[in-house]
């Protein structure tokens, strides 16, 4: 059965003191990467990365619900941190000075599932009848509603990762990640067609590791090794989910085993690029572009400031 997966504690002038110390000593500084959930197959690459290899002494720290891993790099209760590109942009304009390094998903995998019965050709035809449930106040919501408009569709609350009114309603279409909530209904025997949210040119990168503009400023060299280090790891959960997996599962059991091997593949196609976790300044500034029109942002900030390139 095919489980829903969706989408802390010291002071940092401390941490960054006592690197110096302790590189001295030629032992690596424990360093903190902050998940935005649990462990599962969107975290492959971090959990099968060799950081000892290159000379860090990492600690996953697994989230849950509203995990604040902006927040927690900004106040230096973790050194590193796992957030979406618009996520960033906003944090940014509110003086969190936090810098993109490895975008994981180079694809959003947010998109509109509907039953493969009603044969809709585009996520704007899901628009034209029935109910959608959506969380209104995300910023691709308000894209799709500036768009297409929501009159002709009744708009209701999403039910998160709650696919009970999905199955048993032909008319009923709701938000999902793509490698979750369709591959449960499939499982449940329902013909799905899924639209990713980026068919409206809303696309910003996801599972995105972040490090703190000081932090990068002071000590390059670490957020180098650990871009590496992440890179090597995704490229070897890619090449063989299987070992991750089985250590991921046994940290979060609730999700059964054959979950993480679909998942993991289905999530290939949303991930590739070369190199891994690659960033341009042109998708960041499209991004910025989308979040000023829609008021989120006074200004969308300049490219090179959100992200660092190694």
């Amino acid at each position: 059965m095919i489980e829903t997966i969706s989408s802390t504690r010291r002071s940092f002038l401390k941490i960054v003191s006592s690197a110096g110390f302790l590189a001295a000593c030629g032992k690596p500084s424990k360093l903190r990467l902050a998940l935005n959930w649990k462990p599962d197959p969107e975290f492959g690459g971090f959990y099968a990365a060799d950081f000892a290899g290159h000379g860090l002494d990492v600690e996953l720290l697994p989230g849950g619900s509203g995990t604040p891993t902006v927040q927690m790099i900004g106040a230096g209760s973790a050194e590193f941190g796992i957030i979406e590109a618009d996520e960033l942009l906003l944090a940014r304009a509110r003086g969190n000075d936090v810098v993109a390094l490895f975008a994981a998903f180079q694809n959003s995998p947010l998109g509109i599932m509907a039953h493969g019965s009603r044969n809709l050709k585009s996520i704007g035809d899901v628009l034209k009848g029935g109910t959608l449930a959506i969380e209104s106040g995300l910023p691709y919501a308000r894209l799709l509603k500036k768009k297409f408009g929501f009159d002709r569709v009744k708009v209701v609350p999403s039910p998160g990762g709650d696919l009970t009114t999905f199955l048993n309603d032909e008319n009923f279409a709701q938000q999902c990640f793509v490698t979750a909530e369709p591959l449960q209904a499939k499982s449940k025997g329902v013909d799905v067609k899924v639209f990713p949210v980026s068919d409206i040119g809303y696309n910003p990168y996801t599972t995105v590791m972040a490090v703190s503009g000081d932090l990068l400023r002071k000590n390059p060299d670490m957020a180098k090794n650990m871009v590496a280090a992440v890179r090597e790891g995704w490229r070897a959960y890619l090449d063989n989910a299987a070992p991750t997996n089985a250590k991921m599962h046994a940290l979060n059991p609730s999700m059964e085993l054959a979950s993480y091997t679909e998942i993991a593949q289905a999530q290939k196609p949303l991930i590739e690029s070369t190199p891994l976790g690659k960033m341009t300044k042109d998708r960041w500034a499209t991004l910025g572009a989308q979040l000023q029109e829609l008021g989120d942002i006074p200004q969308a900030p300049p490219p090179d400031q959100c992200f660092r390139d190694f």
